[in-house]
């Protein structure tokens, strides 16, 4: 094992998803999300094939025992790239980011219920300190002057958008947990992304915009940065422990804000900076909980980590 290849490999695929995240806010104003949606799973197959075809495992790595827990995850899955690619459109690039984490929080609280996982008062207590970050985060979005004017300006509706996005998510995380016993990894993310591309296609029937050259070739680098950036999550996790790599899925906050201020003049307010540092503690005590129980799992987070993914 090489753990610092790993750190490296996980802080260039976060890097990755935060310019898909730009380029997605850079054209929402332009294309419908389902047109987005598309075209970040359709060309996202490229790269994911080529790397199947370089390891011997395709197409082999794609034979399935559980279709129909890949069409589960399939729709939670898609349903919250949606709802999140959505949001871009509204919201500041770091305040989508923040948001997006409370995605691994209410996999805590999903794993009860669903999966009848027990989960102790360490784990709730860092739920419930995460969950106050959140309301934290929203509340420059959803205070009284803002529900005031109405949910038409826009990043009101961003942010519950960002949150339903999360939520949907986590269940997708949860589902992967399942299929990560008996599916391949290759095989969890291939068809994921195929039946989103599939979904994103159908929109085509209410419109989509003809894009010009230079939006054509960004709508393609989208596709192709998702599925490299899922790759080297891949790759990441081969290099070191679950609990090393996990961590660092957090550091697309910092490449959000870089980049974010650098392309758009973005800049999150204070409420969202102190929430997201909450949040981001305690999704970082979760999963070194996790790891000391055992809970902690490699393949999950190959496939159940990445934005937009």
């Amino acid at each position: 094992m090489s753990p610092l290849l790993g750190i490296s490999l996980k802080l260039i695929s976060a890097l990755a998803f935060t310019f898909m995240s730009a380029g997605i806010k850079a054209v929402s104003a332009n294309y419908p999300t389902g047109q987005i949606v598309f075209c970040r799973s359709f060309f996202a197959l490229i790269p994911l094939i080529i790397w199947l075809a370089w390891r011997s495992e395709f197409p082999s790595a794609l034979r399935t025992q559980n279709f129909r827990g890949h069409m589960k995850r399939g729709v939670f899955g898609s349903t919250g790239m949606f709802l999140g690619f959505a949001a871009l459109g509204f919201l500041p690039l770091p305040d989508a980011v923040a948001l997006g984490y409370a995605g691994p929080l209410m996999v805590v609280v999903l794993a009860v219920v669903i999966l009848k996982e027990r989960v102790r008062i360490y784990r709730w207590t860092a739920v419930t300190i995460g969950f106050v970050g959140v309301l934290l985060m929203l509340s420059p979005y959803l205070g009284s002057d803002t529900l005031a004017r109405g949910l038409q300006g826009g990043p009101a509706i961003g942010a519950m958008l960002a949150l339903s996005g999360a939520f949907c998510s986590a269940f997708a995380s949860v589902e992967v947990r399942l299929l990560t016993s008996t599916e391949k990894t290759g095989a969890i993310v291939f068809y994921f992304m195929v039946l989103t591309a599939t979904l994103g296609l159908c929109t085509s029937l209410f419109g989509w915009n003809l894009p010009t050259l230079k939006d054509a070739a960004l709508l393609f680098t989208i596709g192709i940065l998702g599925g490299l950036g899922q790759i080297l999550i891949v790759q990441a996790y081969r290099y070191g422990d679950a609990s090393l790599i996990a961590p660092f899925e957090y550091s697309t906050m910092l490449w959000a804000v870089g980049i974010g201020w650098f392309m758009f003049g973005d800049w999150p307010a204070n409420a969202v900076f102190v929430g997201a540092v909450i949040v981001i503690a305690s999704g970082i005590y979760v999963i070194l909980r996790e790891q000391q129980l055992g809970l902690l799992r490699k393949e999950t987070r190959e496939v159940g980590s990445s934005r937009g993914a």
